[in-house]
């Protein structure tokens, strides 16, 4: 999928974590920001698997993402 040329702003956190603990981030996509935040991400324990909740912030779409941390692979939430 070809990314957009220009950086958007991206409010960004774990679905286990409260909302309010979210990080603004700039990136050019959805998946950027997911990635971005979860290479940041501390403390997360013995997880192998993190859900991202990632909310653009002109837009107010969000999407989820299931990040596999051994792996490196992510898809939707179910």
């Amino acid at each position: 999928m070809p990314q957009p040329k220009e950086m958007r702003r991206f409010r960004v956190h774990a679905r286990h974590i409260d909302a309010h603990h979210a990080r603004i981030l700039e990136e050019r996509s959805f998946e950027a920001a997911a990635v971005a935040y979860v290479e940041d991400l501390h403390g997360i324990g013995d997880a192998h698997d993190i859900s991202i909740i990632v909310r653009e912030v002109d837009t107010s779409h969000e999407h989820c993402f299931r990040i596999d941390l051994d792996r490196g692979e992510a898809a939707p939430c179910d």
